[in-house]
């Protein structure tokens, strides 16, 4: 598995977890169950089949060690607990970082931009990360 592949398949799942969180209520209740709102049963299928893709190819590979964030991240997204499903992929993304660093992996400008724009566009779904909600007009 190379980085650009690795990048792929945290791009589809943060594809998931957007289109999930579109679908949740701007502002969740207290007294709301979080766990009520789930992903379509369709959804977690293709993020599974995208967690899978993952164990497989990074068999052999400097990635093999983030399989176990990937499953994290999709037995959170099972519950519909977003937060659990963000951290993971935040973790991962982290760690290439790490592994670049450290020269263990080579990571070029493209794929450079393309863990920055993962790692925003994973934030901006984190609860709590909606500004326009901070001033109620």
């Amino acid at each position: 598995m190379s980085t650009a592949e690795l990048l792929d398949i945290i791009g589809g799942l943060t594809s998931l977890i957007k289109t999930y969180a579109a679908k949740l209520p701007a502002v969740v209740h207290l007294t709301a169950v979080p766990s009520g709102v789930k992903p379509s049963p369709e959804m977690i299928d293709h993020y599974e089949t995208v967690v899978s893709r993952a164990r497989t190819q990074s068999a052999g590979t400097p990635f093999k060690g983030l399989n176990e964030s990937f499953v994290t991240s999709l037995e959170a997204f099972e519950i519909g607990h977003l937060l659990g499903a963000i951290q993971p992929l935040l973790s991962v993304l982290d760690h290439v970082e790490r592994m670049q660093s450290e020269k263990e992996i080579e990571v070029g400008r493209v794929d450079e931009q393309r863990i920055k724009e993962y790692r925003t566009a994973l934030r901006k779904v984190l609860p709590g990360n909606r500004p326009e909600l901070d001033n109620p007009t």
